[in-house]
């Protein structure tokens, strides 16, 4: 009821809205409580983050073997993007999305586009996002140089690799800390 005023709609367009969240999994509702925003655990965390490493990796593979010199200078021009907005976190986090995106939709597998864009949105409730930690920005962008310079030389073994191992950082980043 609450945010039926906050947005100035009825109920019915708004339990609409929250059918589709709880059916990707975004919210949970709970019998004669509401919804919830749904919690992620470490091993949503994990286990989402080892999936888009599959997936992402074969994506950037692909494209290294695959896309011609107008592809390579359009991910180069997004990963310069990215480089000049290090400072600007809430632009760097959408640039690095696009970035991403941009590259699985070279790669040209819908599917593959498909479910890492519903991974992608299980991450967005993940409160410890690997890019809010301290030097990982830094880190990011210096993964990212590494997989343009084997995409721009063609090598998709390396593509894949590096790209593996970015998500890899990414999730050693992501874990919560213990202390």
């Amino acid at each position: 009821l609450a945010l039926c005023e906050v947005w100035g709609i009825s109920r019915t367009p708004m339990r609409e809205a929250l059918k589709v969240l709880a059916a990707e999994g975004l919210i949970t509702m709970k019998v004669r409580r509401g919804a919830y925003v749904t919690e992620v655990s470490v091993t949503d965390v994990t286990e989402v983050y080892q999936l888009l490493a599959l997936l992402e990796s074969d994506a950037a593979g692909e494209v290294a073997l695959n896309v011609g010199a107008a592809g390579r200078a359009e991910l180069a021009e997004l990963h310069q993007r990215l480089e000049s907005l290090v400072l600007e976190r809430d632009a760097f986090f959408r640039a690095n999305e696009h970035f991403h995106r941009r590259l699985l939709e070279m790669a040209g597998n819908r599917w593959r586009l498909q479910i890492v864009t519903d991974l992608r949105k299980v991450m967005k409730l993940n409160r410890h996002h690997s890019l809010l930690k301290a030097g990982r920005v830094e880190k990011s962008l210096a993964e990212h140089r590494a997989l343009m310079t084997a995409i721009e030389a063609g090598n998709a073994e390396e593509a894949t690799l590096r790209m593996r191992q970015h998500f890899e950082s990414g999730l050693e980043a992501a874990a919560p800390s213990t202390d």
